[in-house]
């Protein structure tokens, strides 16, 4: 059966394919959470001139000011308004008719369905009926509205401010094929919305609750990725090189194609600049590129890789090479994966950089969340046949500590950046941790951090304090 899109792949995906033709859906949610813009946006996504949409407003704010508040938003069309999206007050419908029966205005409702077949019907809001009426009318004028609207395939929402306890027990609820929960949580410094699929009849709709952005764009919802299972996977043999000269020698030759390397150290180690040296080589050699940054804008980023040799620029307007700054404050994990998963359809990349994960997972702030999400997020990106390069920020005085204590297991591939007291000098060392199924260099060797980027050197024969207990020192001639 053909679904009705939202107009947003996202959510159609969250919905298990868009709106089933004929069904009830109940949108509840406190105010604030987009309730009455999530009902908009699909009324314009929805309405053509064949089948317009159809929104009912009860006792709510007047009409002039919904279409006030549209003008911002991108998928407002004023053109549209009346042939295509109509706007329709019940509030005197309501004042004027029996206190003890909704008779008049379901006729009204179900009249328009059969006259116009619209696509879809909105009404808003369906809580303030209960003002007018007992429960058992209520239900019985639903259930005649929802069964005769059925008949037509026309979908129809019913909005309204319903509390939790509200939507398990209420007639509206019981009614309906399709149940959708927007939430609203006030915090520092972004606030966090979401959207949770309670039940929706017949469809693998996704599971958990979905970040919600409210944008100019309208209501933007991004799937939870711990919903989406990835496909069976067989990695294809061989390595690749990281662009960074002595490091591959290190790890038997370079990186096994498609596993996740994570790379731990301090600020100002030299972590980003290795990070551009992965993708410059794999520019110089025909691939596709993602760098997600969390720091550095891509200007930034653009001019430091051209302060080291490297045209990031034109590989950027040319579509090989993608750069996607998400500033800290507006960090959110289900972004991030959008991100992610919109860069793994069609020409994928085959290496993505993330700068940096502690970072992520400190401003996420979703502790409990965190490691099914990266295990999720690894699996989709090594799924689309891509080679990941993470950094994580390491403490830069004192012990090393483990900003993913427990979750390095998920990774193949762990490589360890530190600074170094050598005589009178603080110098950068390097060393592999660990390299899944595959031999590696076990010694520490100088990192070296110069104008033309990162390199590593030879090995530190002198060294003390390596597994973290101080910091390292070059003992050699003492």
């Amino acid at each position: 059966m053909k679904r009705l899109s939202t107009g947003q792949p996202d959510l159609d995906l969250v919905l298990g394919g868009g709106l089933e033709p004929g069904s009830m859906v109940v949108v509840s949610g406190p105010p604030g959470s987009g309730k009455t813009i999530l009902a908009q946006q699909i009324c314009f996504a929805a309405a053509s001139d064949e089948h317009k949409a159809v929104y009912y407003t009860t006792l709510s704010e007047p009409h002039s000011k919904l279409v006030d508040h549209l003008m911002d938003f991108t998928f407002f069309v004023p053109e549209r308004l009346g042939p295509q999206v109509e706007y329709v007050h019940l509030g005197d419908m309501l004042r004027d008719s029996d206190a003890s029966a909704l008779g008049p205005l379901i006729d009204e409702v179900v009249r328009k369905v059969f006259d116009d077949r619209p696509a879809l019907v909105v009404i808003d809001s369906t809580k303030m009926l209960r003002d007018f009426v007992s429960e058992q009318d209520l239900r019985r004028s639903l259930y005649d509205l929802s069964s005769r609207v059925g008949h037509s395939g026309t979908v129809l929402l019913l909005i309204g401010e319903y509390t939790l306890d509200e939507s398990q027990t209420n007639a509206e609820f019981t009614l309906a094929d399709g149940i959708l929960q927007m939430s609203y949580h006030p915090r520092e410094p972004i606030d966090r919305r979401g959207l949770r699929v309670v039940k929706m009849r017949g469809t693998p709709h996704l599971q958990g609750t979905h970040t919600v952005h409210i944008t100019r764009d309208g209501v933007q919802v991004y799937p939870r990725i711990e919903s989406l299972l990835p496909e069976a996977f067989h990695p294809e043999p061989g390595r690749i090189q990281t662009g960074i000269r002595g490091l591959d020698a290190l790890m038997g030759g370079g990186v096994p194609r498609s596993d996740a390397t994570l790379v731990l150290g301090p600020s100002g180690v030299g972590k980003t600049l290795g990070c551009l040296q992965f993708i410059a080589e794999g520019l110089a050699g025909g691939e596709r590129c993602l760098f997600i940054s969390f720091q550095d804008s891509a200007e930034e980023l653009i001019g430091t890789a051209a302060a080291l040799g490297h045209d990031f620029d034109s590989a950027r307007r040319a579509g090989r090479l993608v750069i996607s700054h998400v500033p800290v404050g507006n960090l959110d994990l289900d972004g991030l994966a959008s991100v992610a998963r919109q860069n793994l359809t069609g020409d994928r990349p085959i290496r993505i950089v993330i700068d940096s994960l502690a970072e992520m997972a400190n401003t996420a702030r979703e502790t409990e969340r965190f490691p099914a999400y990266l295990r999720s997020l690894l699996g989709l990106i090594r799924t689309a046949g891509a080679s990941l390069w993470v950094t994580s920020e390491t403490r830069t005085i004192g012990p090393m500590d483990e900003p993913l204590a427990g979750l390095m297991f998920l990774f193949h591939n762990v490589i360890q950046i530190r600074y170094i007291e050598h005589r009178s000098e603080i110098g950068r060392a390097v060393n592999i941790l660990k390299m899944r199924n595959s031999s590696h260099n076990h010694a520490i060797h100088a990192y070296h951090v110069s104008a033309e980027g990162v390199a590593v050197g030879d090995p530190i024969e002198t060294v003390a304090g390596m597994l973290g207990w101080s910091a390292l020192r070059d003992c050699g001639g003492t």
